[in-house]
Parts: C-alpha cells; structure tokens; sequence
C-alpha cells in the first residue's frame, strides 16, 4: 500500500545529504527512530564515541563516554519560531573529568563546541538556542563482577555535562551535508578526540 504522506522531494535530499557525510572512525552511528508529532515529516540518527573502543564502527558501546543524537524536522508550510521550513535539534552528553563539576566555565566552553563546530563546517544557520547543563548522579547498590551485592562500596559517581540546541539550517538547496560535520565535530569534541589529522604526543624512548 501506497505510503499517504510520501515525504517530499525537498526533505528526501536533506535527509540524502546528512546520510553522506562518512563520520570518522571513532564514531560509531546508528539511525534513530525519530519523535513523532514534532513536525510532519522527520528524522533521526545517534552518534557514539568511546576513547577505547576499536573504531571500526563494530562495537556494542553499552555505556559510551559520549553519545548524541541529531534530528531533523521538516513543515513544508514553515513555521515562523524556525523562521524556515527545517530546524536541526541536537542532544550530546558527555563525561566530564572529576574536578570539572562546578566550573563557572563550563557551560560558556560546552556551548563554543558546538558555535565552533557549525563555523569550522562552513553551516549556514539562523535562530540557534540551546542549554547546557551539568549533572551529577550517583549509584548506590547493585551487582558486584563475582555476583555478589556491592555493600559498603564507595558508590560511584559520574559527572555529566548535557548540551541541548536547535538551530534553523539556511542552505537553501537542502544540501545539509555541513551541518552533518558540524555535529560530527561537535561529538569527537565533547568527547576529547583530537582534531583531525592530529598527530598524538607520545614519550620518546627512554
């Protein structure tokens, strides 16, 4: 049976152009089933990146260090809070070092990942807005390795900075490949992979 709603030439190109950008090997991606009712027509896809996983796109990362999702939102009839017919929502989490909560910084540098990110791609953009928040948890409890109950443990503890943004692509041709890379930078950013091409210090021989 004929799908009722077909999605419209315009969106099947935007959709075509994130889907071409190859991520870079330490990044594992995967598509999403995208939110429903959020705009007539949408699309999703989640980026992983773990500092010791294999990077050949193989690996079963159960509790990434950083992790993101991208979604793409199209209203053939615009509207005007998106000042366009597309808006690109983005969701990345990452682990933060201990020490780090608390810095009045942090929020201003989190942000820059991703302002950074959309000027070094090239991105067009308008109406951008987002948050950034740092979260700690702490897990009391739970199975030891041997299957005995942790008891007494110190509970661990982890350090979250979370950045949420929205931001309205203004390439007019629906080429939306730039901001593809963007969000790619944005993931090996807040995960502290090196820029690419980046060649790693290491200790000489001793």
């Amino acid at each position: 049976m004929p799908d009722p709603n077909p999605p419209p030439p315009l969106f099947r190109r935007a959709m075509a152009s994130l889907t071409s950008v190859a991520p870079r090997p330490e990044l594992v991606v995967r598509p999403l089933e995208a939110p429903p009712r959020l705009a007539p027509f949408s699309w999703a896809t989640s980026v992983e990146a773990d500092i010791g996983h294999r990077g050949d796109g193989t690996d079963d990362l159960d509790e990434p260090d950083t992790s993101g999702r991208l979604i793409l939102l199209h209203d053939p009839e615009g509207q005007d809070r998106w000042q366009g017919t597309f808006r690109l929502v983005c969701f990345v989490q990452a682990r933060l070092e201990a020490g780090q909560l608390g810095d009045d910084m942090l929020p201003r540098i989190g942000w820059s990942w991703l302002t950074d990110a959309l000027e070094y791609a090239g991105a067009g953009f308008t109406a951008l807005s987002g948050t950034v928040t740092q979260t700690s948890s702490v897990r009391f409890g739970g199975l030891r390795e041997d299957g005995g109950v942790r008891e007494g443990d110190e509970p661990p503890r982890e350090d979250d900075v979370e950045l949420r943004a929205s931001w309205s692509p203004t390439e007019s041709d629906a080429d939306l490949a730039r901001h593809a890379v963007a969000f790619g930078s944005l993931v090996a950013t807040a995960a502290g992979l090196p820029p690419v091409g980046a060649v790693p210090l290491s200790r000489s021989p001793g």
